[in-house]
């Protein structure tokens, strides 16, 4: 599936390793940022976990909240989090077909290493304040990817 800038963010409930299950439908009122990696405790995904931790700051006074979804179990996602002492959601898309990776576009076909294969894509989606899609980000490369989401947050 592909989404758009524009158009409503696809709703979904996912269980979350801190608060229950989370509705995006009920963040509604506050931005959100989306972020989809591959693997809890990998280098590129503890850099980026950690580089949103680091700007809670900025996104709190933006009035919005950071999601991040992998396939990952919630045991999995509680030990990257203690061990990280990340400040928000790691939310758990374990269905077997990904089913919100693949209504936000982070899965599919991907090549690493002159290699390609199917699973889980690095991207961001930013939603805004009425559950539209305000931006987002389809291939991310980590250095830099927090900056320019909170740059693109604080512009709402």
């Amino acid at each position: 599936m592909s989404i758009e800038v524009g158009q409503p963010a696809p709703d979904f409930t996912l269980p979350s390793d801190t608060e229950g299950d989370v509705t995006l439908s009920a963040l509604r009122g506050k931005p959100v940022v989306l972020y989809f990696y591959p693997k809890d405790n990998t280098p590129g995904c503890t850099t980026e976990a950690c580089d949103f931790r680091d700007r809670m700051a900025r996104v709190q006074a933006a009035g919005a909240v950071v999601l991040g979804v992998s396939r990952d179990s919630l045991k999995r996602h509680e030990n990257f989090r203690a061990k990280y002492d990340l400040n928000f959601p790691l939310l758990s898309d374990a269905d077997p077909e990904g089913a919100v990776h693949q209504l936000y576009g982070a899965w599919g076909e991907k090549k690493m290493y002159g290699r390609t294969s199917i699973g889980p894509i690095r991207s961001t989606v930013l939603i805004d304040a009425e559950g539209n899609i305000a931006q987002r980000w389809p291939k991310v490369r980590v250095k830099g990817h927090a900056d320019a989401v909170i740059e693109a947050l604080e512009a709402l």
